[in-house]
């Protein structure tokens, strides 16, 4: 009898948000925070991120060290260094083959928020970094009932180096 576990892939959401809701401008973030890279890229280093085609063409590049899938309704866009899918459930069927044949326990939905909003019932966690500010934008990150959440870690930062107050927070499908 053998002691492995396979663990199933699950998918998460990771993102930064004002306390207005707010995650972008359309364009780029409204904010700069070192230490909220540095943790995307360990929580996300390894692991399939699915995301929109705006998100993708807003980073510019596919992230390395990340199978980066694009979710677009472009039947023509391709990119060098992406995998392009035409809708949400194929990108996690792609995303979950690849986090199997890689090892990794997650798929990491990475935006926008139509992304978001299309993914939010099929995430089990949610690693967000709440940004204490009220910022001008027109992306939001999509409503969820915290009731169905459960908070299990939180570290808050304080006002630091030209970045605003923050919070890194996950929080588990209840």
């Amino acid at each position: 009898m053998s002691d492995i576990v396979v663990k199933f892939p699950v998918p998460v959401i990771v993102v930064a948000v004002s306390d207005n809701g707010v995650i972008g401008d359309g364009e780029k973030m409204p904010w700069h925070l070192p230490g909220d890279l540095k943790r995307v890229k360990k929580i996300t280093m390894g692991k399939p991120l699915v995301m929109g085609r705006k998100t993708f063409q807003s980073i510019g590049k596919p992230l390395p060290g990340r199978t980066n899938i694009v979710v677009t309704r472009d039947r023509g866009f391709k990119a060098e260094g992406i995998e392009v899918v035409h809708d949400i459930g194929e990108a996690l069927d792609l995303a979950r083959r690849v986090a199997l044949r890689d090892g990794v326990d997650e798929i990491v939905v990475f935006g926008g928020a139509e992304i978001y909003r299309q993914a939010m019932d099929k995430v089990q966690r949610m690693h967000l970094t709440e940004i204490h500010l009220d910022v001008e934008g027109k992306t939001r990150f999509p409503d969820y009932d915290p009731a169905e959440w459960v908070e299990t870690a939180r570290t808050d930062i304080s006002e630091e180096d030209d970045s605003p107050a923050h919070s890194f927070v996950t929080l588990e499908r209840a």
